[in-house]
């Protein structure tokens, strides 16, 4: 029994019996029905009963056509996320394309060298419709951190702009973001990338479509190769502490922007 915060018994509404055989998605029904209702002990009562029966389903079961698809009934013929690759993103590039009106979009750069920056900007709204906003240094050493980045798209969408825009960052975007927002361009800024040789007013044309996958800034390679030997090192960011170890041992975004070598043999449970 559960008590109030007098101390007066209250009954505890009986969690949802589980069905054998299991429907899952029935199960699932009821347990977001009674989300509300349940304590904690409740739920773990009902797991401990949910997960043998689930066990039990998955050994030779076939896939329902409703929470678990054939590969021939699939809900769409490429997932939600995709890789691009080109000269502005050697490395490549994430853009979430699932639920996107349009995957090109051709325009010039608008370059800002970290989100603070680009903030103001687009605040101000000193932008205009059909450029490609690039938020540079906000990778994982450049950052250092690769923090996430919403409230720009957020400002973006509050002006009514964003269908009209494209991002480009070697830093990440929040799941929630919405548009034609592509993070973890590799190499970053701080690795001397191509995303740091940009300029306001190159073109930068991206297709994200299955059979492109593309981005690129249209740039002869010999203009890029000029840029990259005038490029000034970057000045080192007194850090100090964890920041500084992190920065001087963090790989790139391709590579999971991990502090080892990725040469890792973990024992094996006994």
């Amino acid at each position: 029994m559960a008590t109030t915060s007098g101390g007066t018994p209250t009954p505890v509404t009986p969690g949802p019996k589980i069905p054998g055989p299991i429907a899952p998605r029935a199960v699932a029904d009821d347990l977001f029905a009674r989300a509300y209702d349940f304590d904690f002990f409740q739920a773990v009562r009902l797991l401990e009963r949910l997960f043998p029966k689930l066990r039990a389903v998955g050994r030779g079961a076939k896939p329902d056509g409703e929470v678990v698809r054939t590969v021939e009934n699939a809900r769409s013929a490429n997932g939600g996320i995709t890789m691009l690759t080109g000269n502005l993103c050697p490395e490549g590039a994430l853009l979430k394309t699932a639920g996107l009106a349009t995957l090109v979009h051709r325009g010039p750069a608008r370059v800002f060298e970290c989100e603070e920056q680009a903030q103001a900007a687009i605040r101000d709204q000193r932008y205009e419709r059909g450029d490609v906003i690039v938020i540079r240094n906000e990778g994982p050493r450049g950052g250092p951190g690769m923090r996430e980045m919403l409230g720009i798209t957020a400002l973006i969408y509050g002006q009514g702009m964003g269908a009209d825009v494209a991002l480009l960052t070697d830093g990440r975007f929040s799941g929630a973001t919405r548009g034609l927002c592509i993070g973890h361009a590799g190499p970053e800024a701080a690795d001397r990338g191509p995303i740091a040789l940009l300029r306001d007013g190159d073109i930068i044309s991206i297709d994200a479509r299955p059979e492109a996958r593309r981005i690129a800034v249209e740039l002869s390679d010999a203009e890029l190769a000029s840029r990259l030997a005038e490029l000034p090192l970057a000045a080192v960011p007194r850090l100090g502490g964890v920041l500084e170890k992190y920065t001087r041992l963090v790989g790139p975004a391709s590579q999971g922007a991990v502090t080892h070598s990725g040469a890792v043999e973990w024992p094996a449970d006994p």
